[in-house]
């Protein structure tokens, strides 16, 4: 009888003591990894992509701790740069960051996405107290629609105060890089596979690379937050970049939602130098 409540006792105490992890960090070869570890090789990088789920609230919350141990590893300081921003709001950002403007006048004008308040604003605030420059590296959504449906072609007849905000034309560009190709497929699909459509996905990971390259600066790591599509497997934005400049120093992070946390998936391995796995049963932020 002792030894059967003893089991029990033991049972329901390690049903207290189970460890319940809001995730799992992996490199990419899918071995378990330390975050310290991770972060050690981050402070090494000139340019770090953090590819966020955009609902995904882990993402979110690592990507504000990932910028801040950063900035304690490197006193050169950082510079901030992000997907959710786009180039013709970078003088709004600029003179926010620098108190020119008030706040609201700032979140009232920047076009700011709907999670702003929760997500992107705690980045635009750290970047404001530490005086950090905050980057907003997209193409004007008005301008990817146009090639959306008329492809690079329709943007030549921009002004040259509108091609200013997106990168220089002809921009480099392979259909048959992954991201690209796979966008064709997923087009078909969905009822628009046209050479536009991945086009349009094109000329926002060039724009992207190539307002991070034209503000790099010595010594100050470079982090950008984005989509995690724009970045995995090195392509998008990273195959801009590589295409533009084969020796920046380049490190990713992607974060992807699993029913079991506990072990890599084999279609998630190789996503990224380091990879977040996170329940899929977590909470969305909308």
């Amino acid at each position: 009888m002792k030894t059967k409540i003893l089991i029990i006792l033991t049972a329901i105490l390690m049903s207290f003591t189970t460890d319940k992890p809001a995730y799992k960090l992996f490199n990419k070869d899918a071995k378990s990894v330390k975050y310290s570890k991770m972060l050690k090789a981050l402070s090494k990088a000139d340019i770090v992509f953090f590819g966020e789920l955009h609902n995904n609230p882990i993402s979110h919350w690592m990507e504000l701790e990932v910028t801040k141990d950063l900035a304690k590893l490197n006193s050169n300081g950082l510079t901030l740069g992000a997907e959710m921003f786009e180039a013709d709001n970078q003088l709004i950002i600029n003179e926010y960051l620098q108190g020119i403007i008030a706040k609201k006048k700032f979140e009232a004008e920047v076009r700011k996405w709907p999670n702003y308040d929760t997500d992107y604003k705690p980045l635009m605030t750290f970047a404001k107290e530490n005086n950090y420059k905050f980057i907003a590296t997209n193409i004007p959504r008005r301008y990817a629609s146009v090639v959306f449906s008329k492809g690079f072609k329709g943007l030549e007849k921009l002004s040259k105060e509108a091609k200013s905000y997106i990168a220089p034309l002809p921009i480099a560009y392979d259909e048959n890089v992954k991201c690209y190709a796979d966008m064709i497929e997923m087009g078909k699909k969905m009822g628009h596979g046209t050479p536009q459509f991945p086009q349009s996905q094109a000329i926002k990971d060039a724009t992207m690379a190539y307002f991070i390259l034209k503000n790099i600066e010595d010594g100050k790591i470079f982090i950008h937050y984005n989509g995690s599509y724009h970045s995995d497997n090195h392509e998008g934005i990273v195959w801009h970049l590589k295409k533009a400049n084969p020796n920046l120093k380049i490190v990713t992070i992607t974060t992807v939602e699993q029913k079991d946390i506990d072990k890599l998936s084999g279609e998630n391995k190789n996503l990224a130098n380091y990879i977040f796995v996170v329940s899929e049963s977590m909470t969305k932020t909308y």
